[in-house]
Order: C-alpha cells, then structure tokens, then sequence
C-alpha cells in the first residue's frame, strides 16, 4: 500500500505589520541615495544632455541665442584635419606614457618591497611625492630643467659630450619631453596601487617557491607578475585614461601654443581653443563628444582584452 506524498505547506501569509516596516525601510534606503542622486543628474547627466544638444547648434560665446544646424558641426568635423592631428597627438602620447609609467611604477613596488625593512619608509615617501604637487609647479621645475643653456637635461647632456636638445622647442621632442615629464610626476599613484597588492601577497608562497629553485627573476615572472595581473588590468585602464585626457601639463609647458607646429596640442586643447578661443561653443562640444567615443571604446577594447586573458 503505497502512501501518498504529504500535500506541501502552504506559505504563511506575510504579517500585516511587516507591511509598513519594509516599506518605511526602503524609503529610508531612498532618502540616502537621493542626495547623491540629484547631485549626479545635476553635475553629469545634465550637462552631458545640455553638451550632447549643443553640438547640434551654433551656439556661441559671443551672443545668447542659438539656432539648430543639425549635422553641420559633425561634418565639418569629419573634414578639419586639425581635429585628427590633435587627436593623433592624444593617441600618441597616451602610447609612449602608459607603458613606462606601468613598468616604473611596478619596479619602484617591487624595489620598496625587498628594501621595506630598511629604506622603505623613505622609498614610500620619494616615490610619492611628486605625485601631490601642482601640475603648475611640475611644469615649471621641468620647463626650466629642459632649457637650453642652463638647464639640468642639457647640462647633463654636455656632461657626456652630446648636443643640446630644443626639448619643448623643437617639433620632434616636445611631446616626448612632456611624457617623461608626466611619468616623474603621476607614476606615484600606480606605484601606491602595486604596493598595496605586492603587500597582499602571501609570503609563503616565495617561500614555497624559493624552495623549489626559483631565482629572483623566476619568483618575479613565475609568481610575482601573474599574481599582480588584475592589479595591472586595473592600472593600465586608469593609465589608458588618465594619458588620454592629457591637456594641463602640455598646456603650460608650451604657453598654450600647443608647441611648434601644434606637435603638443591634444585634442582636449583643440577643445578649450574651439569653445574659449574661437567662442564656438557648439562646435566644441561636437569634438568632445568625438573624444568621448574614443575614450569609451579603448576602455572597453582594453576591458575585453583583460577579460580575456583572465578567462584563459
């Protein structure tokens, strides 16, 4: 005689009073995200929409009113050559800054974590400290390092008996010249988020390592660099970002000229020229939002690429 399976209990109805406390508990949860809420639809989503409808119009400094062109700002875009030199000279710096300001960061990590008992402290400390000056007093200790003559570079350079360089005179160095200036002054930060995760390594696993054979070099290839890899992922996106919003430092080192031959003009300069300079406002804000693209897609070219890598 079989005996049939016990019928399922029927759920317990939710108590009345429950009703009102879940209720009073998520507008509790609304009321802290709102500040932030309005804060972030005032300051970023709103001026995005406001930036996005004037590269549509002919709005301008010079008068209050603006008229609706439509594509006219995107097509004469599409045809400005000076648009895409100063885009490639973004692209380019954002090539020759992201690797070294990766691998100098990383090695100043790596050097603090095997001297941390001795000269740490001081490694810590010279190694992030130019990381909190002005980008106004970078420039200007570095301006004055490039000049000819006098200056710390050139002196070295003679020293050895090698010419003076026109470092941010001459068309074919001064953007190198603003990169290496770029490395000294911002590699402090990935220099702090590799320290953090070469801290979070366990020492057992060197150990482990040390007692297998491995070298120096085979614990920093075989352990030390696959195990920082999502800290590198992290720092080569912010890195990718940060070079390519590149526009203070090659502002002020080259007088807002944007050096000889507009070789240092990055498109964010060509940006604040359109929009403050000529007062074309509309027409800016369409060669922002091209730049905005790019950035978007090597973001998410470079988050694949990582994602990837992980997954194999």
């Amino acid at each position: 005689m079989t005996v049939p399976a016990a019928a399922a209990t029927p759920p317990r109805p939710r108590p009345p009073a429950a009703r009102p406390a879940r209720r009073r508990a998520s507008l509790a949860g609304l009321g802290f995200v709102l500040p932030f809420a309005v804060l972030f639809a005032v300051f970023l989503v709103w001026p995005m929409l406001a930036g996005l409808w004037a590269s549509f119009t002919d709005r301008s400094l010079a008068r209050p009113d603006a008229a609706f062109v439509g594509l006219a700002n995107w097509r004469e875009l599409a045809g400005d050559a000076a648009v895409w030199r100063s885009l490639w000279t973004t692209l380019l710096f954002t090539l020759i800054s992201t690797p070294p300001l990766v691998a100098v960061a990383l090695a100043m990590a790596v050097l603090t974590q095997r001297v941390a008992a001795r000269l740490g402290w001081f490694l810590r400390f010279s190694f992030f400290a130019p990381f909190l000056l002005p980008v106004a007093v970078v420039t200007l200790i570095w301006t004055w390092m490039y000049q000819p003559g006098f200056g710390v570079v050139n002196g070295a350079l003679q020293a050895v008996g090698l010419p003076e360089v026109a470092w941010l005179t001459d068309e074919d160095t001064v953007l190198a010249a603003i990169a290496v200036t770029t490395v000294w002054w911002t590699a402090g930060f990935n220099y702090l988020l590799y320290l953090a995760a070469l801290q979070g390594i366990p020492g057992h696993v060197y150990e482990a390592a040390a007692i297998d054979g491995a070298g120096a070099w085979q614990r920093l290839t075989r352990v030390t660099l696959p195990l920082l890899r999502r800290t590198t992922a992290l720092v080569v996106l912010l890195q990718l970002v940060a070079s390519l919003k590149l526009f203070d430092q090659a502002y002020l080192m080259t007088a807002g000229s944007g050096g000889p031959n507009y070789a240092a003009r990055p498109i964010i300069g060509y940006v604040f020229e359109s929009g403050f300079t000529g007062l074309r406002i509309g027409y800016a804000s369409a060669v922002s939002y091209l730049f905005f693209a790019v950035v978007v897609a090597v973001s998410v070219l470079q988050f694949r690429l990582f994602s990837r890598k992980e997954a194999e």
